[in-house]
C-alpha cells in the first residue's frame, strides 16, 4: 500500500513537473517555430532538466518523504538516474516527432504528443529508480 500511495504522489509531481515541462517546450516552440529536428530535442532537454530540478525537491520532501534538507550524495544519484530519464525522454520524444504524424495532425499537435508519449517511458523508470536507489529507506 505504501508503495501505491508513493506511486500516486509521484505521479501528482509528474504532472507539475509536465506542466513546467509542457510549458517551456512550448515557450520555445513559439519563440522560434521550430517543431521539430535536432532543435526540438535541444528545446526539450532544456525544458526536461528545468522540470527534473523540481521534481529532485516535491519527491524528496512529499513523495519519498526524506526532509527537506538538500544532500550533495543523494542529488548526485537522483541526478544521474535524471540523466538516464533525460537520455530516455529525449530519444523517445526525438524518435515520435519524426515520424509522419498520422490524421494530419499540426506539427504543433504531433511534437506535444511525442513529448506526453515520451513522458510516460519516462515515469515509470524514473519512479522505480528514485525509490530502490536515490530514497530508499
Amino acid at each position: 500500500m505504501k508503495m501505491v500511495k508513493q506511486f500516486l504522489k509521484f505521479v501528482v509531481v509528474g504532472f507539475i513537473n509536465t506542466i513546467i515541462d509542457f510549458g517551456l517546450l512550448n515557450i520555445l516552440m513559439f519563440m522560434t517555430k521550430i517543431y521539430s529536428g535536432p532543435f526540438y530535442a535541444f528545446f526539450k532537454g532544456i525544458s526536461f532538466m528545468i522540470a527534473n530540478l523540481n521534481s529532485y525537491f516535491l519527491n524528496k520532501s512529499w513523495t519519498f518523504q526524506k526532509g527537506k534538507n538538500f544532500r550533495f550524495s543523494e542529488f548526485s544519484k537522483f541526478f544521474s538516474f535524471s540523466l538516464i530519464g533525460l537520455f530516455l525522454n529525449v530519444l523517445t520524444a526525438y524518435f515520435l516527432v519524426n515520424i509522419q504524424p498520422p490524421f494530419n495532425l499540426s506539427p504543433l499537435v504531433w511534437a506535444n504528443f511525442s513529448a506526453f508519449g515520451a513522458t510516460i517511458i519516462t515515469t515509470f523508470f524514473n519512479f522505480f529508480s528514485y525509490r530502490y536507489f536515490v530514497f530508499k529507506s
